[in-house]
């Protein structure tokens, strides 16, 4: 479906989202990790410390869309459909994050047991506790931010780190797959909205999520420096 095909509603909760989306990417580029890589200031270092919290957060993504896909009732049984689609697309990417650190020089052990820092934490749990309400549309919000990322930033910033760094693409394979690939699943998200956003009330729900979600992304991102 394309976005310009959508419904009436579908179209006010789109056009939220853009906004939101809007937000969020000014918010990004100031977030230091961000700007020392647009900058062209990223050390391999931080390329790891990256790595390495982005791991953490990853590896539990398929355990919230799973989850939110067990919560939504039989009326919802199609886009149930659709997020355990998702989820079963997404749920080994955190060993791509994994093979790009041992790519980059760095020990495997260290990003499998390394623990979350306090935004993966915070994001973590907010999107958890969303997705164990019964039928959780607002998590398409949340779907929004993430996925977006991937879309319009990820190829991007590869490019960006192999300059930098002077690193092959077998470093980067987290971020290209995403940068290639999750424009199919934006698709998806405008059919998900479409079929969600039916009311003020859903609409309303989803941009709250959408919003909650960047906050923390952010924080989650600024919080890669304070990790030891």
């Amino acid at each position: 479906m394309s976005k310009d095909v959508l419904t009436l509603s579908g179209q006010t909760c789109l056009q939220s989202l853009l906004k939101i989306w809007f937000d969020f990417d000014l918010a990004l580029s100031k977030a230091p990790i961000v700007k020392r890589l647009e900058q062209r200031r990223l050390s391999h270092e931080d390329y790891q410390k990256l790595l390495l919290n982005l791991r953490q957060q990853v590896i539990e993504g398929s355990r919230w869309i799973t989850r939110s896909a067990s919560s939504f009732n039989r009326d919802y049984a199609d886009v149930r459909s659709k997020v355990i689609g998702h989820a079963k697309d997404e749920h080994k990417d955190f060993l791509m994050l994994e093979s790009d650190y041992v790519a980059t020089g760095g020990d495997v052990s260290a990003i499998q047991n390394a623990s979350k820092n306090i935004g993966s934490e915070a994001l973590h749990g907010f999107l958890m506790y969303r997705a164990s309400q019964e039928n959780p549309v607002d998590l398409i919000g949340a779907m929004w931010i993430i996925e977006g990322l991937g879309n319009k930033m990820a190829g991007k910033w590869a490019g960006l780190i192999e300059e930098q760094l002077e690193l092959p693409q077998s470093a980067t394979q987290f971020m290209r797959y995403h940068g290639e690939n999750d424009e199919h699943h934006l698709q998806e998200l405008y059919e998900l909205v479409d079929r969600v956003a039916v009311d003020e009330a859903s609409i309303r729900a989803i941009e709250r999520t959408a919003k909650v979600v960047a906050r923390l992304y952010i924080l989650q991102l600024e919080e890669v420096d304070h990790v030891q």
